[in-house]
């Protein structure tokens, strides 16, 4: 069985994955689509994990923090319009897309946000 810990841990560990890929990318065309998958699993991930440590019936203690900083990104930060309107025009340019893609990677770490995963990811 799977603890809570255990679930929330595999959450980060995903959302830690995507940020990784995106790190990763070369900027060569057609990573376009890569980047706005690998966005929309970490906006997905922040999402369940606010929606699980919401849960009354769950210790928020160590998670508390963190859950407020993944609230604040979905507050702030919309990558999605910028992507869509740029994938007709500029999907193969590389300057843009490596404009954008440090844009998002540069958005995850606002408030250390990365290094706040990377420690509770250690931590448990």
């Amino acid at each position: 069985m799977v603890t809570y810990n255990d679930y929330l841990k595999g959450i980060l560990e995903k959302v830690q994955i995507a940020y990784n890929t995106l790190e990763k990318l070369e900027d060569k065309p057609g990573d376009l689509d890569t980047i706005k998958k690998e966005i929309s699993k970490i906006k997905g991930f922040f999402q369940v994990f606010i929606t699980k440590t919401d849960n009354d019936n769950n210790p928020l203690s160590d998670f508390s923090e963190l859950k407020s900083k993944f609230e604040h990104y979905l507050d702030m930060y919309s990558f999605e319009k910028e992507i869509e309107t740029m994938a007709p025009l500029y999907a193969n340019d590389s300057n843009r897309l490596k404009n954008i893609r440090l844009k998002i990677l540069e958005s995850l770490s606002d408030k250390k946000l990365m290094n706040d995963i990377k420690y509770i990811l250690d931590k448990l």
